[in-house]
C-alpha cells in the first residue's frame, strides 16, 4: 500500500517541476529576438525611472538639445548710454564753427600825395584861399570861402541856417577864432589824400591821416600827426579806432566840401 502511494508521487512531482521549468521560460520565449545593432541603438532606461505596468512600450529616442548661437546683437556688450549734452554744441557754435560771412575787400595801400602842382588848378586855389585866409589871422576872411546856401561848407557844428563864422569861433580856445585858424593851417601843411575816386563824393583830403590806419603810421608819420594831436589825443584815437581831428576836404571843381573834426 505504502509503495503504491510513494510510486504516484514521483510522477506528479516530475510533471510540476516541468510545469515550473514552462513558466519561466515562457517570457522569454514570447519576447521578439534583437540584432546587436538594435540593442545597441536601444534608448536606454533612465536610472531611477521605473518601467510603466502592464505591456512594455517603446519609448522613441529622445533629441538632444542644441545650443542655439546667440544673436549678434547678443553677442555684443552691452553698453551703457551716454546723457544728452547739457548744451547744445549746434545751437551755440563757436565763432569758428559758424561759417563767417563774406568780409569786404581790404583797400589797397592809401597813396600820400604832397606835390600841390600835380592837383587839379580849382583844388590848389582854393587851398591857397585857405591858407591867405587863416594865416591872416582874421577868421571873417572865410565866410566867403565856406558859400551859403545848398553849397555851403560843411562844419563841425552846424545845423540849418547857423552861422558857420560863429560856430568856428565858438570851437576855438580863445574868442577871436585864432586856435581855428592856426589848426587850419596846419591841416592843410601836411599830405593829402584822394578819395573816392571817380564817384560824386571825389574829393581831395588832408591830413592823410583821416583815411590812414593809425596802426600802418611810420615813425616819420606819427611825427607830422604829432604836429597837429598831442600824446594823449592819440591814444584817445587809437582807442577810438582812427583819426577824429580836424581834416579838410576839397572837390576837384575846386568848391571847400567840409571843416569837421570827429569820425
Amino acid at each position: 500500500m505504502l509503495r503504491n502511494l510513494a510510486n504516484r508521487t514521483a510522477p506528479v512531482r516530475l510533471a510540476t517541476l516541468l510545469l515550473a521549468g514552462v513558466a519561466l521560460t515562457a517570457p522569454t520565449a514570447l519576447s521578439p529576438a534583437f540584432a546587436l545593432s538594435e540593442l545597441q541603438d536601444a534608448p536606454q532606461p533612465v536610472p531611477g525611472e521605473q518601467a510603466p505596468s502592464g505591456e512594455q512600450k517603446s519609448t522613441p529616442p529622445v533629441a538632444e538639445p542644441v545650443a542655439e548661437e546667440p544673436d549678434e546683437e547678443e553677442r555684443l556688450p552691452l553698453e551703457i548710454p551716454m546723457p544728452d549734452p547739457l548744451i547744445n554744441k549746434s545751437a551755440t557754435a563757436t565763432k569758428d564753427e559758424v561759417p563767417a560771412a563774406d568780409e569786404p575787400e581790404t583797400a589797397g595801400p592809401v597813396e600820400v600825395l604832397t606835390d600841390i602842382s600835380k592837383i587839379p588848378a580849382p583844388v590848389a586855389r582854393m587851398r591857397e584861399l585857405i591858407v591867405e585866409a587863416a594865416a591872416s589871422g582874421d577868421i571873417e576872411r572865410l565866410r566867403s570861402l565856406l558859400g551859403k546856401g545848398p553849397n555851403q561848407t560843411q562844419v563841425t557844428g552846424v545845423t540849418g541856417d547857423e552861422d558857420p563864422v560863429a560856430i568856428l569861433k565858438g570851437l576855438s580856445g580863445d574868442q577871436e577864432g585864432v586856435e581855428i585858424l592856426a589848426i587850419l593851417l596846419d591841416v592843410l601843411s601836411t599830405g593829402f589824400v584822394l578819395v573816392d575816386k571817380g564817384t560824386p563824393q571825389e574829393a581831395y583830403v588832408w591830413p592823410y591821416f583821416a583815411e590812414k590806419k593809425l596802426s600802418t603810421l611810420t615813425p616819420p608819420e606819427k611825427v607830422d600827426l604829432f604836429r597837429l594831436v598831442t600824446a594823449g589825443d592819440f591814444a584817445d584815437m587809437e582807442e577810438f579806432g582812427s583819426y577824429n581831428f580836424y581834416r579838410v576836404g576839397i572837390m576837384p571843381d575846386g568848391k571847400w566840401k567840409f571843416f569837421i573834426a570827429g569820425d
